[in-house]
């Protein structure tokens, strides 16, 4: 399964853009957004992705949007697993009460820790509660990707990402071998986090090797 990553500026481009996916993940970190765009957003009949990722927004201004989300009807609900716990379980405990997976997610844009780490975190994720657990690093040769796909043995729903040029081969490869999905860009241009293959290219790509 392919996830697009949408980061539209507004309402109307976001709805634009979601014509004609399924699944996509809706950064609204990266969207100037307000709680009444969020239920026309998620109350679509889509399989969608409620992700606020800090920095851009404060802590209760992201909850805000991702509690918005989870009323309107996401589908999950992507929280950082180095979130705040009082945070974190406040988002999970709505998701759960209306339906919403939650995916506690981690991310490492420098590099990808040795295996024992990589175990580690994926313990704390679904330690922390979650449904699905996220682990996405920057990918810097052949044995990181070794590495991140050898984690899909683990058992549990996992959600493996490759950042960077050389973490596309994971990208494409992770759907395949286990993942529930691999996330793409809406095109080029369009990248949510380094190393994205556009949507067209990825289903493409996945659809050859099955032919194969």
């Amino acid at each position: 399964m392919i996830c697009t990553s949408i980061a539209e500026p507004c309402l109307e481009k976001c709805l634009e853009a979601l014509k004609g996916l399924d699944t996509a993940e809706i950064r609204m970190d990266l969207m100037s957004i307000e709680a009444k765009d969020v239920e026309r957003i998620f109350s679509l009949p889509k399989k969608l992705v409620a992700t606020c990722r800090p920095d851009a927004k404060t802590d209760s201004e992201r909850k805000s949007l991702l509690m918005a989300a989870i009323e309107a009807g996401a589908s999950f609900v992507d929280i950082e697993l180095d979130a705040h716990e009082q945070y974190r379980d406040e988002i999970a405990k709505k998701a759960r009460a209306s339906g919403c997976q939650v995916i506690i997610s981690y991310h490492n844009y420098e590099k990808t820790p040795d295996r024992a780490e990589l175990e580690r975190l994926v313990k704390s994720c679904f330690d922390s509660g979650a449904d699905m657990a996220k682990i996405a690093c920057r990918v810097h040769s052949q044995r990181d990707n070794s590495r991140l796909i050898g984690l899909l043995e683990y058992g549990k729903p996992l959600i493996i990402t490759g950042m960077g040029n050389k973490g596309k081969i994971c990208r494409v490869i992770a759907p395949l071998l286990g993942s529930p999905w691999t996330y793409a860009c809406l095109e080029a241009g369009k990248e949510t986090a380094p190393g994205q293959i556009d949507t067209r290219t990825l289903k493409d790509l996945l659809q050859r090797i099955k032919n194969v």
